[in-house]
């Protein structure tokens, strides 16, 4: 069965839609993929496909666990009164939407499928299709989310409520498997964000399964990470962690990026992935891959908002994949990605512009092994 983007799931959805179709048909990847080595190709403009003839692999993002994100302000959140808030501004909220949003503004483009359902998912398709994200939409078992951030204008904090997703059942999961892998036969999967309730810690290992054709990228945390850092089988092509998760995984600091690199290629020894970056903040990104150990700086710019940072740096690093380039130059596009996005105000993701001026700036070594 195909992704035709109608809700047909018997799920406790009243609301039965129908959406435009979207395929996922994909060009299939080559069976032995050599990185590329480094070099100038695409330079001249840096998101942009490299050398003439190249092809791009199609790019899906996952969320399953979406939210409609409301974002407004106050003069003062105390409690007790009613608090008269300002007019709302809406925006599509997720991992992997927002994985998608910044492919999109790097000049690139992806799918995005999304699980949603009821009032408030009929909310963010619409919110989706304001931004000319080409979106597959997937019948959850119940109502799509909100998340809610108010603005204290008196001093300037943020209030942030985030709500539960739906529960997932088993035969929801295996439902949603079959219909992920169907139709794809190669490119990028992107699977960020939190997982919903019922989810198995051991989805993406499942997800592996389901999209054997694909390379499957992986940026989520808590228990389902865990359960990767163990030696999961089949891996990930690529796993993607912030140095804070690292090191509750590590039970250690990890103070230099040295020791982030060497943990990381402990990972991929065990086989938690192919390869693994570990996001150190400030102090850039490091990969470890199938060749060596590599260091992205982050660029020295003004930080007005780390809001989205992460989700722009796997844009940016997928995409670059995805148009042919070798995972460490994915990574300093990543690592260009993730530094224009802290440019921005709030919640703001990557611009391209600033991305392209920024990728000299993120320079690229490799590291002793």
């Amino acid at each position: 069965m195909g992704l035709s983007g109608r809700c047909q799931y018997p799920a406790p959805c009243a609301e039965q839609r129908d959406i435009p179709a979207v395929s996922l048909d994909t060009q299939p990847v080559h069976a032995a993929m050599p990185l590329l080595p480094l070099g100038n190709a695409g330079r001249a403009c840096q998101f942009a496909v490299g050398a003439k003839g190249t092809h791009m692999q199609d790019i899906l993002t996952i969320t399953l666990n979406p939210a409609v994100d409301l974002s407004t302000s106050a003069a003062a959140v105390a409690p007790g009164p009613k608090l008269r808030c300002d007019a709302p501004v809406f925006e599509p909220g997720g991992g992997g939407i927002n994985v998608s949003r910044a492919i999109r503004n790097l000049g690139g483009q992806s799918r995005a499928f999304v699980a949603t359902c009821g009032a408030m998912g009929a909310k963010l398709e619409a919110l989706l299709a304001a931004e000319n994200i080409p979106t597959i939409t997937y019948p959850a078992p119940g109502e799509t989310r909100q998340s809610v951030a108010v603005t204290d204008r008196q001093t300037g904090a943020q209030y942030r409520f985030v709500l539960p997703g739906p529960e997932w059942t088993t035969s929801n999961v295996a439902d949603l498997l079959a219909r992920i892998g169907s139709d794809l036969s190669g490119g990028y999967v992107v699977l960020s964000g939190s997982q919903p309730p019922g989810i198995p810690d051991g989805f993406a290992t499942q997800l592996c399964e389901a999209t054997a054709q694909s390379r499957l990228i992986v940026d989520t945390s808590g228990t389902a990470l865990i359960h990767l850092a163990t030696g999961a089988s089949p891996a990930p092509y690529l796993l993607r962690m912030d140095s804070e998760e690292a090191e509750a995984l590590a039970g250690r600091s990890l103070p230099d990026r040295r020791d982030s690199a060497a943990f990381a290629a402990q990972l991929v020894n065990k086989g938690a992935a192919q390869a693994v970056v570990i996001a150190r903040g400030a102090d850039g990104s490091v990969l470890a891959a199938p060749n060596g150990l590599w260091h992205a700086c982050a660029a020295d710019v003004p930080v007005r908002s780390k809001i989205g940072a992460g989700d722009s740096f796997v844009g940016g690093m997928v995409l670059a994949l995805a148009r042919g380039l070798s995972l460490p130059e994915a990574l300093q596009r990543g690592a260009a990605a993730a530094s224009a996005a802290v440019m921005t105000d709030g919640t703001q993701l990557c611009k391209r512009a600033d991305a392209d001026a920024l990728v000299d700036r993120c320079t690229l070594t490799q590291l002793p092994a």
